[in-house]
């Protein structure tokens, strides 16, 4: 489902590229400048925090310096100044490395301060920095992330050194970039909104031009010529749908030209098959009265041979107007219940005569009755074809006739074992007036066209007829008709090959 949705919809492929390739590019350069943000937040940060540290150390060491010992103590001294100078600023909170009981302050965690930062001061005298984490004893203020900066102050007699350290919380930094997360994610959605809705109209607007052709092309195709796209503009799509119009109008008039001659040319054979009938009609009655009075042989003989082709000519004549019919569309079936295998009987006996002359034997091999909703005159025609062609061939052998049948169809095959044709010669057998051996002389006299109008036959049925053929093995035609009137033949019930020779080039269906 979601295949077919994906290839059928043009918009739909579009949008989700471009959404897509626009998220991929807004969250990497999203990452990217959230990343460069912080990095310059958090460096500005240790930047003030040493410059202000430094600053607040040499103002303390000022106040040391003119302190009495004799009058307070130094940790006391150390103590006051370090939350003065806290509370002074606000920004930061002051711990001190007393004497006795370590690191002290007011409401910030010793732990705050990280025990490598704390030896790496004790070493040596500078200034020294490390990120941290503010914890504080009063437990309601929320931990929060920071930068710890540790340097030595001395006693107001110089005799020691005393570790310092001032913690600045990041709290107002944090904030910061939070904000500033919300704001790059919350501006990337709008963007890719913004994106996804701008590609969908540019989308709308170029596919449906292209929509209107596929429709216009569609409805062309199924027979409305009159059908035109409106032309909107001088761009591509314009230049397009111009291009649609005069296409289909082209169309128009060539398939009128068509139909006009295709009309002209049944017009023709019609009105030619039917002028001809009486021209034909008074040769026979003169052919009757010459042969009435037979005072020469020769004479007789010659009439004799002008009965054979008029014959032949009215045949010619009466499959000239059934192709006519076909072509023009208004063959029609007069459909009966019908024994397949009692036409194919009626059929054999009719042609046993040409058969006996031609030195051909013809086997029936036929079930019990086989019937189906045919025009038995239809499927007589076919079958006359089919045998006639098969005894002509069959130089002098056995024609085999088989019928047979299955729930949804009924089958005749007529096989020779004569001259054959061709493997590529198995549609070309059903064209009109075609002979496969042109130096050939018909022994029968057909008009050529009994194949064709088999094939059309066959057609109107929803039926199928086919055509084997290997040269010197014979030929085998198969007929196959649904037993109702529209049916739909699910499995022949004979094969597309003859048995002996076995099946092969994917004949079998």
């Amino acid at each position: 489902m979601l295949q077919r949705l994906w290839w059928s919809s043009l918009p739909l492929r579009t949008v989700t590229i471009t959404v897509s390739s626009s998220l991929v590019i807004l969250i990497v350069g999203g990452f990217f400048l959230v990343r460069q943000a912080t990095a310059g937040i958090i460096d500005a940060k240790h930047t003030s925090a040493i410059a202000e540290t430094a600053a607040t150390i040499n103002r303390i060491q000022e106040q040391l310096r003119g302190t009495d010992l004799r009058t307070v103590s130094l940790d006391e001294r150390l103590n006051h100044l370090a939350d003065d100078a806290a509370s002074q600023s606000g920004r930061y909170h002051v711990l001190v490395q007393g004497s006795v009981s370590g690191l002290t302050s007011q409401g910030v965690s010793p732990d705050s301060v990280p025990t490598d930062l704390t030896a790496k001061v004790g070493e040596s005298n500078g200034m020294w920095t490390a990120p941290t984490t503010v914890h504080y004893i009063d437990h309601v203020r929320p931990d929060v992330p920071g930068i710890v900066v540790g340097s030595t102050l001395w006693s107001p007699e110089a005799s020691r050194s005393i570790p310092v350290y001032f913690i600045f919380p990041e709290t107002q930094e944090v904030a910061t970039i939070k904000l500033l997360r919300r704001s790059v994610i919350s501006v990337g959605a709008l963007m890719a909104l913004a994106i996804a809705v701008t590609t969908y109209l540019a989308t709308r607007h170029i596919s449906r031009p292209i929509r209107q052709a596929s429709i216009t092309a569609s409805k062309l195709a199924a027979g409305a010529l009159d059908e035109r796209m409106v032309v909107r503009g001088t761009d591509e799509l314009a230049t397009l749908a111009s291009s649609m119009n005069d296409m289909a109008a082209q169309l128009h008039r060539r398939i009128d030209e068509l139909e006009r001659l295709s009309s002209l040319q049944q017009q023709f054979v019609s009105d030619v098959s039917h002028e001809l009938r009486t021209p034909m009609t008074t040769m026979r009655m003169a052919s009757e009265m010459i042969e009435a009075n037979p005072d020469d042989s020769v004479q007789v003989r010659s009439v004799e041979l002008m009965r054979a082709q008029m014959e032949r000519f009215e045949l010619l004549l009466v499959d000239l107007l059934e192709i006519s019919r076909f072509d023009a569309g208004d063959a029609q079936l007069a459909v009966e219940d019908c024994d397949i295998s009692e036409l194919v009987r009626s059929e054999i006996i009719d042609g046993t005569p040409l058969a006996d002359r031609l030195g051909v034997p013809i086997m029936l091999v036929a079930e019990d009755a086989q019937t189906a909703e045919v025009d038995p005159r239809r499927i007589s025609r076919i079958v006359r074809n089919l045998l006639s062609n098969a005894v002509e061939h069959a130089e002098g052998k056995t024609v085999e006739v088989t019928v047979a049948g299955n729930d949804c169809a009924v089958g005749v095959a007529v096989r020779d074992h004569g001259v054959g044709f061709e493997p590529c010669q198995a549609e070309k057998v059903f064209g009109r007036f075609w002979r496969g051996d042109p130096s050939r002389v018909r022994t029968v006299g057909g008009s050529g066209l009994g194949l064709a109008i088999a094939r059309q036959d066959a057609n109107l049925h929803h039926g199928w007829l086919t055509a084997w053929g290997r040269p010197g093995q014979g030929a085998f035609f198969r007929l196959v008709v649904p037993r109702q009137l529209g049916g739909v033949i699910v499995e022949s019930p004979l094969p597309a090959s003859p048995s002996d020779v076995g099946y092969s080039d994917g004949e079998e269906e």
